[in-house]
């Protein structure tokens, strides 16, 4: 059995994080990682304390058919990139690398091309996050270098979406 490159390895955990995911529409686990050390882990889910969609057994955001990347305030959830980043210290995330998870909850199909929204990725860029690695399908992923969010600042065109 062949051994799995590294940047796999952090988007494997990652998927397994999701796991925990308590969204209705999509399970994301993020996974941030520094001198290959893990220094946390986060997944979509309720705020501590607050019920989840899973266990109310409906989301806001479908029953208005809310299109993906839009109207995250009627959202229960804290995205899980800024859960990793809440449970990590500032100090050890600067130069480090996030790994991004993302499945569909009613097909379990990876989501392709997706990416942070854009709330997580000012989240991102304050944290000192230097590359963030999510995965299109169980080998492929794509790299993108956190300093190309500050450069090409979408939040200035008005862009919905991700």
């Amino acid at each position: 059995m062949a051994r799995r490159d590294k940047i796999n390895y952090y988007l494997d955990l990652a998927e397994m994080v999701s796991n925990r995911g308590t969204c209705l529409r999509r399970r994301y686990g993020a996974v941030i990682v520094k001198n290959d050390e893990v220094i946390s882990t986060g997944y979509v889910g309720a705020p501590r304390g607050r019920k989840n969609c899973i266990d109310l057994g409906t989301c806001v955001r479908v029953q208005l058919n809310i299109p993906r990347g839009e109207r995250y305030e009627l959202c229960r959830s804290v995205h899980a990139e800024a859960n990793a980043i809440i449970s990590a210290p500032r100090d050890k995330m600067i130069g480090s690398s996030m790994f991004l998870c993302g499945l569909e909850m009613d097909t379990d199909e990876y989501i392709r091309n997706s990416s942070c929204c854009s709330m997580c990725k000012r989240m991102v860029i304050n944290a000192g996050i230097e590359r963030v690695y999510i995965r299109d399908s169980k080998d492929e992923y794509r790299m993108v270098l956190v300093q190309d969010w500050v450069d090409n600042d979408e939040s200035l065109e008005g862009t919905f979406g991700y």
